[in-house]
């Protein structure tokens, strides 16, 4: 199983970028979201002045192909993962849905039964839409995926995802249970977003019941 692939952007279009890791190219399926990400992204600053990436992955292993599927950050791979267990699905509809919606988005349209907002996806129909709504809404909240949406239904602005990780790492370490972690963690991002790790570790040790 390959978790993610890190290595020098060689070839990038809105659909596939290529990286070169231990001289191999690996052609890797992105949705737009990821694309724009990439394009965000600083040039080392190595003479080749190519771009260091790092995506998570996602293969589909079938009879006649090995496809890879690239995705900016690990929420945007479990939204995935999420949305192709679905009847009707596939990780190439998956894939359009995450390049017409962000992650933050479709949670959103998910939790609030918004079956419409999910339909202006090409390829989506009324019951695949509603489909969508019954089976993830439950899943999506106990994988802690709508923790980047506040309870007043609004999408949050975005926090360091990585400072996120490593501080609810250390507190679920120390004993304390991942959900209500993560919901602290992220409201302290919120109002904090640069704070460091240990920071927001000590302000959520006071905050967490």
């Amino acid at each position: 199983m390959i978790e993610y692939i890190k290595g020098e952007l060689t070839e990038l279009t809105p659909a596939l970028a290529t990286i070169e890791a231990a001289g191999i190219g690996y052609g890797l399926n992105i949705s737009l979201n990821t694309f724009s990400a990439i394009q965000g992204l600083r040039v080392g600053d190595g003479t080749s002045g190519k771009k260091e990436v790092k995506l998570y992955v996602y293969e589909a292993i079938r009879e006649d192909a090995h496809v890879l599927f690239g995705f900016i950050n690990k929420k945007e791979r479990e939204m995935f993962l999420l949305l192709i267990t679905v009847n009707g699905v596939g990780a190439n509809t998956a894939r359009m849905m995450l390049s017409g919606m962000s992650v933050s988005e479709l949670c959103n349209a998910i939790s609030t039964g918004n079956a419409r907002l999910i339909q202006n996806v090409k390829g989506i129909g009324k019951m695949t839409a509603q489909r969508i709504i019954v089976d993830l809404r439950d899943k999506i909240v106990s994988l802690g995926i709508t923790d980047e949406i506040p309870q007043g239904g609004q999408i949050a602005a975005p926090v360091n995802n990585q400072v996120k990780d490593e501080a609810v790492s250390a507190l679920t370490m120390l004993g304390f249970a991942p959900a209500p972690t993560q919901k602290v963690v992220l409201q302290i991002l919120q109002q904090q977003p640069d704070a460091p790790v240990e920071q927001v570790v000590k302000l959520a040790l006071k905050q967490i019941k």
